[in-house]
């Protein structure tokens, strides 16, 4: 059966409607829950999925699906209105899909500013001047303003000397009050109100705003220097005071970039920033806000002190064009560190730990306008043999606190600008696939400069994910090396740390070996006797290539080798299939670094069966002990192998090792989609059965499939009949009320206490059976005359008739009861409607002993939503009270005559017809839900 598919929701929604025939609208408020239900037929089990269009763009929902048939959004926020789809589909046919448009409710806190007319710059709202009050609230639906002045209501002229508007830029966004030429009386205090007229009981909401001769818009001062400039580790403290303002504004504390830094303190107008690092650096803001004119907003930038990155060069002499330093020639020596601030930063040069002064061959520049900020040079003019040495420029910040940056540059006849080679073994490096591997390039030279490692092929980014790579030794080593990795990898000298000359480059090739990747790497195929079936194994990528051999093999049995020439795969046929035929074919490529496998899984057993799980309550009542199931599966692929002549049905009880085996024996071929059944009976109730369904052909046996069945009475989703007769763990979902004096017990004669009150309570269950359970209160001590015990039914969903129809749907409500003792008391039925937690709607009423017998009662029951059952039993005057119930039902359609005429007045009890017309038929709002 192709998927049907319908969308349900909890009831949370303020409101449903259909629009336009075909577009359903649920509004929620924001903060609540939403949850729909994709109600899913069709068989085979059709996989859903729910999706969601429109939206904010940052509404990540857009972007995933949920996989399950409740779609769960606690507390909604606004941006996550839109319309929702649910999608189901199981390969037959188009896929159904139903939506649902979900609008998201909500009203924000609406605010006041205050603006004087455009040109006025004074800081006072004097007489003869406009003033404006913009009223703004963020809402959906769209928001109704309204004004006051006190207690009087501002309409558009009813003031002359008022106006009330909308900028039609931000029509219905905002509402604009405007007070033409200010007078006496127009000093006073003014409310906005904020209505979508208590749609979802949102209620409306109100801001007021003070109008005075003193309202002014709001002005700050910084009591802290700019910019201010400290070192790491020291604590900040930036003071923000205001200095005018009515009302008083409040101050709030920004960064430029990014948002303030965790450990900040913030009180009030004062910001403190505890152990300062340089993060933290940058531009902060105080921002004064009063509602009134334009914040006012003041600046500092926090420099923190920072040295790092010495780094030096070497040039030989520039005039000559010369890669070598010579007695008699020019060299420079730089040194360039990175600093904050940077106009703190000075210089210092020794020669041997002495320091060196700037002279006529000595020449020392703070400062090089052909370098970057930082830098310091030292030109040594006329080289001489007396001027090998080490040199060492120590780069501080004048405001001390931070750690001087030395560097030392040694300068001799053994100082060589560096050469580059890569050892001949090392290029080209072949390796395999996972292992790892050092590429080297020789550096010489005094000093050694830094290796730079990158691709050749500049786009190509290295290993580790960066551009460029650092080396101090000329080696860069590689960790589980991949196929990607394959290619030309490029080794220069940095100009840092050596001779600042053309660098030197060289190439070494990185060859990766791997074995093939195939495909398929597992298939499995399944094909009748006596047919034919073809496998192929392709090639889709090994390094090296030329070299590629292939051998197949059933089990260890080898069939067939050969070698590769041009085509890409390889191919072995079987052309009639037989018991020996079957088994794993394992197709092997191979190469120098390995191989690759495809493995094929040939079998002539049958696919599984797919359980049908969609028919409406697949548990019927049979005997009062004993329940039947209607099994019903369908054959996956049932052409693909020979023919099925058989089922192997097996059974247990959950929880036990045992199966019971039986064969179902099939005529004739199977349809794809067939549905077949099988009536299973003397299930025992309330257990629950594993199943296990296993196909047979000439063959032999196919895949198994199992499922757990279980026992439930039929209560939900829409009430058609229920009978509890409390023997299962969980009493049929009946629960004690907390409210009462004590509870209810589940017992049965065989396994009450030995101990129990004579004369009073039954002897067996309403069936006869010692073994069989029911409900009962127990009136020993220590309970008291008038104790009541309370026993509630789950809550009965129905779905209501045709709107439009003369009436709602009847029930017969009937149960069992048995008050026999001297003590006897009263037992009450009560029926509660949902919504009325409070209300209980007396049903049926018993009270005195009864003599020792089972008696029932019928009582007809006219709900028109939701209800629960309320069992009261009132203890008597003594411990011979005992009173029980079991066997309780409720079946669709009035009780039978006789039934209410003849029951209820043997036992005596007074039977209570109960017409409930709580509500108007118009809440009647859909159809009782068929059997499917």
């Amino acid at each position: 059966a192709p998927p049907t598919v319908r969308i349900v929701h909890s009831g949370l929604a303020c409101n449903i409607e259909e629009e336009r025939y075909s577009e359903r609208v649920y509004t929620i408020r924001e903060g609540e829950t939403l949850e729909l239900t994709c109600l899913v037929t069709g068989h085979p089990r059709p996989q859903i999925r729910w999706t969601k269009t429109a939206g904010s763009a940052s509404d990540r929902f857009q972007d995933s699906s949920v996989f399950n048939e409740t779609l769960r959004i606690t507390n909604i926020q606004r941006h996550q209105g839109g319309r929702y789809y649910c999608k189901a589909e199981n390969g037959l046919g188009s896929p159904a899909i139903k939506s649902i448009r979900v609008d998201v409710y909500y009203l924000d806190d609406p605010v006041v500013t205050v603006h004087q007319s455009i040109g006025e710059a004074k800081e006072q709202f004097y007489y003869e001047r406009t003033v404006f009050l913009r009223c703004v609230a963020n809402s959906n639906p769209p928001v109704r303003y309204s004004w006051r002045r006190g207690q009087e209501v501002l309409l558009q002229g009813s003031d002359k000397g008022v106006e009330i508007y909308e900028p039609f830029f931000t029509q219905g966004e905002t509402k604009i009050l405007k007070l033409k030429n200010l007078r006496p009386q127009d000093y006073a205090n003014y409310s906005c109100i904020a209505s979508v007229r208590n749609v979802c009981n949102i209620p409306d909401k109100m801001v007021s705003f003070r109008l005075s001769n003193k309202t002014a818009s709001p002005s700050i001062k910084l009591l802290v220097d700019d910019p201010i400039v400290v070192n790491p580790g020291e604590a900040i403290t930036l003071v923000c005071v205001t200095t005018g303002g009515e009302p008083v504004p409040s101050l709030t504390w920004v960064r430029s970039f990014g948002t303030l830094p965790e450990k900040t303190v913030l009180n009030g107008g004062t910001l403190t920033i505890p152990a300062i690092t340089s993060d933290d650096a940058g531009t902060y803001s105080c921002i004064a806000n009063n509602n009134v004119g334009n914040p006012a907003k003041k600046s500092t930038n926090i420099i923190v002190r920072a040295l790092k990155k010495g780094r030096f060069w070497i040039t030989p002499d520039p005039y000559h064009k010369d890669d070598n330093i010579q007695i008699g020639r020019e060299v420079k020596i730089s040194c360039q560190v990175e600093a904050v601030p940077s106009e703190e930063l000075t210089f210092s040069w020794f020669k041997n730990g002495r320091p060196l002064r700037s002279s006529e061959r000595m020449v020392i520049t703070q400062t090089d306008p052909d370098v970057s900020p930082g830098t310091t040079n030292l030109d040594i003019i006329d080289l001489k043999f007396t001027d090998f040495g080490t040199y060492t420029c120590v780069a501080s910040l004048k405001g001390g606190g931070i750690s001087d940056i030395s560097i030392d540059v040694n300068i001799s006849s053994s100082t060589v600008p560096p050469n580059l080679t890569v050892p001949q073994e090392k290029s080209p490096l072949v390796t395999r696939e996972g292992d790892t591997i050092e590429l080297q390039c020789q550096v010489t030279g005094k000093p050694k400069p830094i290796i730079l490692w990158s691709r050749a092929d500049k786009e190509v980014a290295m290993p580790d994910g960066s551009m460029q790579m650092e080396s101090y030794d000329g080696t860069l080593r590689i960790v589980n090396v991949s196929r990607e990795m394959s290619g030309m990898y490029r080794c220069q000298t940095s100009q840092y740390n050596g001779f600042n000359v053309k660098p030197r480059e060289a190439l070494v090739q990185l060859i990766v070996q791997y074995p093939p990747a195939v495909e398929p790497a597992f298939l499995e195929i399944r094909q009748g006797q006596d047919r034919s079936v073809t496998m192929s194994c392709r090639v889709l990528r090994a390094y090296p290539i030329r070299v590629l051999t292939y051998e197949w093999r059933l089990g260890n049995k080898l069939l067939r080798t050969g070698q590769f020439d041009s085509q890409e795969y390889t191919e072995y046929p079987v052309k009639s299939l037989s018991n020996e035929n079957y088994g794993v074919y394992n197709c092997s490529i191979i190469n120098e670094a390995g191989a690759g496998r495809c493995s094929f899984l040939v079998t002539g057993k049958a696919y599984a069966p797919e359980f049908y799980y969609d028919t409406y309550n697949p548990v019927w009542q049979n005997r009062h002990r004993v329940y039947s199931y209607s099994l019903q599966w369908t054959q996956m692929n049932p052409d693909a192998v020979d023919r099925i002549v058989a089922y192997r049905l097996g059974i247990r009880q959950a929880g036990q090792q045992r199966w019971w085996e039986q064969e179902i024996k099939i005529n004739g071929n199977i349809q794809k989609g067939e549905l077949i059944t099988y009536n299973l009976t003397e299930l025992i109730k309330p257990e629950a059965y594993e199943v296990r369904l296993t196909p047979l052909t000439k063959f032999g046996e196919g895949d198994s499939t199992i499922r757990v069945i279980k026992y439930s009475a039929p209560v939900n989703p829409h009430l058609r009949e229920f009978h509890c007769g409390f023997e299962d763990g969980n009493i049929c979902l009946f629960t004690q009320d907390d409210t009462d004096n004590f509870d209810w017990t589940k017992q049965s004669t065989a396994t009450r206490n030995t101990k129990y009150t004579p004369n009073t309570g039954p002897n067996a269950d309403r069936s006869g059976s010692k073994e069989g359970f029911y409900m009962y209160i127990e009136t020993s001590r220590p309970r008291l005359e008038g104790e009541k015990a309370r026993l509630l039914s789950p809550v009965f969903s129905i779905a209501p008739k045709n709107p439009y129809g003369p009436t709602n749907t009847a029930y017969c409500f009937s149960f069992f009861y048995h008050m026999y003792g001297q003590h006897i008391g009263v037992l009450n039925v009560y029926l509660r409607l949902k919504g009325q937690t409070t209300i209980e709607n007396p049903l049926w009423s018993s009270s005195g002993n009864k003599g020792q017998r089972w008696n029932e009662a019928h009582v007809n029951i006219y709900p028109i939503t939701s209800f629960q059952l309320i069992f009261e039993g009132i203890r008597g005057p003594g411990i011979e009270g005992d009173i029980a119930i079991d066997d309780v039902s409720i079946a669709e359609g009035e009780c039978a005559k006789q039934d209410l005429a003849t029951k209820n007045s043997v036992d005596g009890a007074v039977g209570i017809l109960v017409h409930i017309w709580l509500f108007p038929i118009i809440v009647l709002i859909s159809i009782l839900s068929p059997r499917r």
